[in-house]
């Protein structure tokens, strides 16, 4: 279900990216947010960079062969982690796949002790599924990311 993705998996996780950003966000951020935000965090140069020098492990999930999601994960010292990515495609989603997952990310890191994400805090149908999980809202942050945008997010906080 989970693979360890590298560099030659890059072109398939831009491509799931951009699906699911384009089924997902459009009633949460303007589609001028979400092209400026899939360049800067998806294009090649970007995917590479977090994968070689920021040491940002990136999973994909698989049905059998097929990649239909992928999640990108941080270590952050100390059992401590950061889930920068958390993604199915919407056909998959409301199935219970995404508890499956979780579970078999946290089988990876068996000194996990904690994790953080950010989510926007009008992504209510993600909020939900990570209190489902047993996260916990830790603090509101909005963040500028250039161009004028800003990230209006929760911080989440899953503790074993």
């Amino acid at each position: 279900m989970l693979r360890l993705a590298n560099t030659d998996d890059i072109p398939i996780i831009r491509d799931l990216a951009d699906a699911i950003w384009w089924a997902h966000y459009p009633d949460i951020i303007p589609p001028e947010q979400i092209e400026y935000m899939l360049d800067l965090m998806y294009s090649t140069e970007a995917l590479r960079r977090q994968m070689t020098e920021e040491g940002v492990q990136f999973w994909l999930v698989e049905s059998g062969a097929l990649p239909i999601g992928f999640i990108a994960v941080g270590n952050q010292g100390t059992g401590s982690y950061f889930v920068h990515k958390f993604y199915l495609q919407r056909a998959e989603q409301g199935k219970g796949l995404g508890v499956v997952v979780f579970q078999a990310l946290l089988e990876q890191y068996p000194e996990l002790r904690e994790l953080r994400l950010t989510v926007n805090r009008q992504n209510f149908k993600s909020i939900n599924f990570y209190f489902k999980i047993g996260f916990r809202i830790e603090k509101c942050v909005d963040m500028p990311i250039g161009h004028g945008f800003v990230m209006n997010d929760f911080v989440m906080v899953w503790q074993k």
